[in-house]
């Protein structure tokens, strides 16, 4: 059976801790797009720490942790991360990475970072963790499958393709010096030979766990409003984070996703530049991000402060929708216990007046301004309870309608950051 575990909003929605939660009754976790852009925040019994590659199910000895054919695969950063966990006493995970990976370059960092120099205030807000050069190379098929690392004349010939692009943007567009052939095979020969341990056919790998009744996690990165084709484009990632591009990224058949567990925060928070319909401002901004999660809302991998706001139903709604949404998860409950009452935007107004329930287009969006509904708060400190019947009434109304307007069952809520802290909401 496969389960995927998804974003409903822009991300950060915490589902590092569902899928860290979930991979305990889970035989194999795969990441299967995005790279180095983004983190998951998992709190245990090793302490904090914030994954950017390896996938949440790391801390989990009986785990197969998968990188699959969808993710762009930053080596170094990958061992690095691997290193880290070892240096603080988790023991060595299990870690298959898909010979058909393709592998981020040294040079697609640089290309992002001077990209978003040269856009200076029309930057789309990247994490410059090289994401848009690497997929703008596989999609141009002059890319570096993991595969390749291994024939030396094959990787020389693919290079000596991929660079007389390269170099000429960097001398003539950016006014950098060019790329070196030899240079890059051997640095790119010495990637695959402290790779090499781990690679291995991943798609026959899940096809026989699937086919032995095995549960596969499918672990996405970012949220909805991120895909470049259904979110708030261009202020996109370059990847879907879609469940339905799981099939794709991971390499299991579309038949075999019986659960998409949709994921959203009791409030709203992004990082990245586009519309934010519920986006707040001065001290109540603050003093929610101050708040929000073990240590604020801050990314895991930028630092940059998010932007914060109330719980978008509008915005969530259509995440939902367009994963495909079996059952929800509510995390961060307990942020918003300081509150007398809780706004929820329901709608939106349109730049032209009009009140809307359905999730625009961008050009839309950017003119949109939020219409709230309160609802009242607990005023008391959540976390700590154990059972979700013990909730004071208030903060279950506050989920029941959340699970009303989003039209999707929520099976479990999040009232802190730890493991632990997860309730199962019987029905």
């Amino acid at each position: 059976m496969v389960r995927a575990i998804v974003g409903a909003n822009w991300g950060d929605e915490g589902k590092g801790k569902v899928t860290d939660v979930m991979a305990s009754e889970s035989d194999v976790v795969v990441r299967f797009q995005g790279g180095a852009n983004a983190g998951h925040t998992i709190i245990n019994e090793y302490g904090k720490f914030a994954l950017h590659l390896l996938p949440s199910g790391v801390f989990h000895q009986h785990v197969v942790n998968v990188i699959g054919p969808g993710v762009a695969l930053n080596v170094d950063a990958l061992l690095k991360e691997l290193a880290a966990l070892e240096e603080r006493g988790v023991p060595t995970p299990q870690l298959k990475v898909s010979d058909r990976c393709q592998v981020m370059l040294p040079w697609h960092i640089d290309f992002d970072r001077f990209e978003e120099e040269r856009l200076g205030k029309n930057s789309f807000g990247s994490t410059k963790s090289g994401i848009a050069p690497f997929y703008s190379d596989k999609f141009a098929k002059v890319g570096i499958q993991v595969c390749q690392l291994y024939d030396e004349a094959l990787l020389r010939e693919r290079l000596s393709i991929e660079l007389v692009k390269t170099n000429c943007l960097l001398e003539h567009l950016y006014h950098k010096p060019p790329i070196d052939l030899e240079d890059a095979v051997s640095c790119l020969k010495e990637l695959g030979e402290k790779l090499h341990g781990y690679v291995c056919d991943t798609t026959r790998l899940l096809y026989e766990a699937n086919k032995a009744g095995k549960v596969i996690l499918l672990e996405g990165q970012l949220g909805t409003l991120r895909d470049p084709d259904h979110g708030i484009y261009p202020y996109t990632t370059s990847s879907s984070p879609l469940a339905g591009f799981g099939c794709v990224g991971a390499g299991v058949s579309p038949a075999s996703i019986k659960d998409i567990v949709c994921v959203t925060k009791a409030y709203s928070s992004a990082v990245g530049a586009g519309p934010f319909v519920v986006r707040l401002s001065g001290e109540e901004a603050e003093e929610l991000r101050k708040r929000g999660g073990d240590a604020g809302e801050y990314g895991a991998t930028t630092h940059r402060p998010r932007d914060v706001g109330w719980f978008d139903a509008v915005a969530t709604r259509y995440g939902v929708m367009v994963q495909g949404a079996t059952e929800l998860v509510i995390t961060n409950l307990d942020v918003l216990g300081y509150l007398d009452e809780i706004p929820v935007c329901v709608a939106y107004e349109t730049a032209q007046g009009e009140r809307i329930t359905d999730f625009p287009n961008t050009p839309v969006l950017m003119g949109c301004k939020p219409i709230y509904e309160k609802l009242p708060g607990w005023k008391c400190d959540i976390r700590g309870i154990t059972e979700y019947s013990k909730l004071p009434e208030a903060c279950r109304a506050y989920v029941d309608f959340i699970e009303s307007t989003c039209g999707v069952p929520v099976k479990l809520v999040s009232n802190g950051p730890k493991r632990e802290e997860t309730l199962v909401r019987q029905r």
